[in-house]
């Protein structure tokens, strides 16, 4: 429920500051800030995850597009590069992008209610493959392709790096971007971090009602109705049906176990199973006000958090990455997977789980110390570029202005 609620807070800070970077001048990143609160409360207050993904869709399709547009500007501007500048390569800097790439991964927080509340939760593992697999495409392809162009100059947002200066109307690279095209590429991310706000949110929303309102819990069917009950078949009883020839439903296939075992693990928590009717029915009457004034009071505690922590994002967003998103998605699923199965599961998989558990654990602990010490305790660092060595940490190597005004 950490990450559900911290991962939103960097998206408030990211989002007053594209707000600003906007509108110059209009209103102060903490006013910013309040004014995204308020535009993702209707995104918020939609009960399901079911019924607001057409607009998960949406989102995703807002950062490819705004990841494309920063791309092109930064190859474009940069058009005619000498070779780029290596970085100055430490453990230090190395390690600290591990937080960062948790961070990039901490969707997977939501794979739980994705499962809960899909129609064949035995999809999952290939959806969640395929995910993953196309995620890590996208993130090598923007990786390099913008390395290519600026080497250790770049920044940690591509999005800041395209942003000119209100004064010069240049780059942090020394290029002259169009504002138009930057404009897009700021509102198209908008657009994603507004909706993935409140779907990363959704989980926490869910514990929230559960345990404060006292929705999404079971009833026991059989104190309410006594003893108004079937009696189960058993997987012998279903064969021989199965085989009578009398039955007239002698070529329903048997279920497989293979198959079971992936759907019970997921009805385990799905309350209203193949009800969606039950479901949407927890949301209306007495507990819709009781639900929205819950949601609003989370969604007011976020945004205190985000501007005490708004000067700090990038500190902000590593340090998440490497404790709450590197122990639950990462350490607890693993550790978990091992104790309930260690019987049963291949050496193979105990050697590669126990390697990533060992490496994990520890840069998480220390990015999270490091990050934590930047966070809380701020050093008097200025380098402009500081992956780069002493020679390009505060200059350009190559301005693209410069070398083409004459």
């Amino acid at each position: 429920m950490g990450s559900c609620l911290l991962i939103p807070c960097v998206f408030l800070i990211l989002g007053g500051q594209l707000l600003d970077g906007l509108f110059p001048d209009a209103w102060s990143q903490n006013t910013w800030t309040v004014f995204m609160a308020l535009m993702v409360l209707p995104v918020c207050l939609v009960p399901t995850l079911k019924e607001g993904s057409g607009a998960a869709f949406a989102g995703c399709f807002g950062t490819i597009l705004a990841d494309i547009i920063g791309v092109s500007v930064v190859m474009y501007g940069m058009r005619g590069h000498p070779s780029v500048p290596f970085p100055e390569l430490k453990f230090e800097q190395v390690a600290n992008m591990f937080g960062n790439l948790s961070l990039a991964y901490g969707a997977g927080i939501i794979i739980p209610d994705l499962q809960r509340q899909h129609s064949d939760p035995s999809r999952m593992p290939r959806i969640v493959g395929i995910t993953v697999i196309f995620v890590s495409c996208l993130f090598l392809i923007l990786s390099s392709t913008a390395y290519s162009a600026v080497g250790c100059q770049i920044s940690g947002n591509l999005l800041f790096t395209i942003y000119p200066d209100s004064a010069t109307g240049m780059t942090s690279l020394g290029f002259k971007p169009r504002w138009g095209v930057v404009v897009m590429a700021y509102l198209f991310m908008q657009l994603h971090i507004t909706i993935a706000f409140s779907v990363i949110l959704n989980p926490a929303f869910y514990i929230a009602e559960r345990l404060l309102l006292g929705m999404h819990k079971k009833k026991d069917m059989e104190i309410e109705n006594g003893f108004g009950f079937e009696e189960s078949a058993t997987p012998a009883d279903m064969l021989s049906k199965q085989s009578d020839p009398g039955n007239v439903n002698v070529n329903r296939p048997v279920r497989r176990s293979s198959k079971m075992s992936f759907v019970s693990v997921a009805d385990s928590e799905r309350v209203h199973k193949d009800d969606e009717e039950a479901e949407a029915a927890e949301y209306t009457g007495s507990n819709v006000f009781k639900y929205v004034a819950l949601r609003i009071t989370v969604v007011i505690i976020l945004v205190i958090v985000a501007i005490v922590f708004k000067d700090h994002f990038s500190e902000f967003s590593d340090f998440i990455g490497a404790s709450c998103i590197t122990t639950n998605c990462i350490l607890l699923p693993i550790l978990f997977y091992f104790m309930k199965a260690w019987a049963r599961v291949p050496m193979y998989e105990k050697a590669a789980g126990s390697i990533v558990l060992f490496v994990c654990f520890v840069l998480g602990c220390y990015v999270t110390y490091t990050t934590g010490k930047e966070l809380f305790f701020p050093s008097d660092n200025d380098a402009e570029f500081p992956f780069c060595d002493s020679e390009y940490e505060n200059k350009v190597y190559y301005n693209y202005t410069a070398a083409h005004e004459n």
